[in-house]
């Protein structure tokens, strides 16, 4: 599906004649439908808007970017032909996507990792993806713009218990993703003095979860840790309720969401609480935020997914600059050369674009400090930060503090991870 199927903003500038001369087409596999969808449309939005502003500023290398975006529906054997048609036909020298962890790892295994094609995933969380770029698994050309689940849960179990969740049942997507972020959150929740009294899997696009509800409802659980994407945890929530549940909720990342607070019913949702990989204010956090919401009519700059996808197409087109071609093999080091912690500090929008094109013109250093805040990505191609604590009050999701990496850090070490 092309990206301009999804609609074109008024907020797109002329672009520089240097940048109309050659087209520079970038692949993009994210998830338009299927649980991930609006995840994946929220992100689609920041990449187009990311490329808008790269190309207002004078492009990469001389030339105009161009997304190429295909739908993933949220599946992985679909995800894989859209890569392998990015990669093998198109012949991309970079992938942004996936969304969810479940489409990324196949593309990485199967097509990108073996091809020595960059990809940059702006969402898919799971420790798994560190564990194959130790093996090497990746081919070191995998990146990614959100913290690992290896960290989210953990800092999520001392979330709950510091809201008094002390007795839950967990339901969880049976995949990749789900799988991994229970397990990380259950060594730290049992060992802090939690109870798990249930944990109970869910496939995907049921239409119906009372089965799974009716088992995770033994043990008489205070609260429900719904580890889900917003679709089918809004029916897992609605049916958890029905059947007597207690309205107290525990939410991952991705549940942070208008429509599954609308479909649920805000009224059944005031003690609902949820982490998220948090952000370092910049002023690429400012520009994003009203940039986007213009640009972005149907999502707000809050939509899961939105800053980092902004972030990840950011960086890959600076990395293009900096390698001088969309030539592969210079792209898997140029990456790392875009956040430089020794570069001159640059900011998100054309403006900011403008002056780190101009730097990379004259051979020097750069560091993009994007939406999310500085960055750097490790030898594995992860990225450490805050976490952001929620809840839900009143139908709107409001900050309520924030917990940083190193106190994260500090409770695994304490686990003796």
């Amino acid at each position: 599906m092309a990206l301009a199927a999804l609609g074109t903003s008024a907020l797109q500038a002329p672009t520089p004649a240097a940048a109309q001369d050659c087209t520079i087409t970038i692949g993009s596999v994210v998830s338009l439908t299927g649980p991930a969808g609006r995840f994946g449309q929220a992100a689609a939005k920041s990449i187009e808007l990311a490329f808008n502003d790269l190309n207002a500023a004078g492009g990469a290398a001389g030339c105009k970017l161009s997304p190429d975006v295909r739908d993933a529906q949220s599946q992985g054997t679909v995800a894989v032909d859209a890569a392998r048609q990015l990669v093998d036909l198109q012949k991309v020298p970079a992938i942004i996507g996936g969304i969810i962890s479940s489409v990324s790892i196949p593309i990485v295994t199967s097509v990108t990792g073996p091809a020595g094609v960059v990809q940059v995933s702006p969402a898919s969380s799971s420790p798994t993806l560190t564990v194959l770029a130790k093996e090497g698994k990746t081919g070191g050309v995998f990146f990614r713009t959100i913290t690992s689940d290896a960290l989210q849960g953990t800092a999520a179990a001392k979330y709950a218990l510091d809201q008094g969740l002390k007795k839950i049942a967990i339901v969880h997507v049976n995949n990749d993703f789900g799988v991994n972020m229970v397990a990380e959150f259950r060594k730290s929740y049992e060992r802090l003095g939690g109870q798990i009294t249930s944990t109970t899997p869910y496939n995907p696009n049921q239409a119906s979860y009372q089965p799974e509800v009716t088992e995770a409802l033994g043990g008489e659980p205070e609260a429900l840790y719904l580890v889900a994407y917003p679709g089918d945890g809004t029916t897992v929530a609605r049916t958890w309720i029905a059947q007597g549940g207690p309205a107290r909720f525990l939410l991952n990342d991705g549940m942070n969401s208008a429509d599954f607070i609308k479909d649920v019913g805000a009224k059944y949702l005031d003690d609902a609480f949820g982490t998220s990989s948090g952000t370092t204010a910049t002023p690429s956090t400012d520009y994003f935020c009203q940039a986007y919401n213009a640009f972005a009519t149907d999502f707000d700059c809050q939509a899961p997914a939105a800053d980092r996808a902004y972030d990840a197409a950011a960086i890959v087109g600076l990395a293009v600059a900096i390698a001088g071609a969309p030539d592969k093999a210079k792209l898997k080091d140029a990456i790392r050369k875009v956040v430089d912690p020794n570069g001159e500090t640059i900011h998100a929008g054309p403006d900011g674009f403008k002056k780190a094109l101009a730097l990379i013109e004259e051979g020097k250093p750069i560091r993009y400090e994007g939406v999310i805040g500085p960055v750097q990505f490790d030898q594995h191609g992860d990225i450490t930060g805050p976490f952001r604590l929620w809840r839900i009050q009143n139908g709107e999701v409001v900050t309520i503090g924030e917990m940083k990496a190193d106190e994260v850090a500090a409770l695994k070490a304490q686990a003796g991870e």
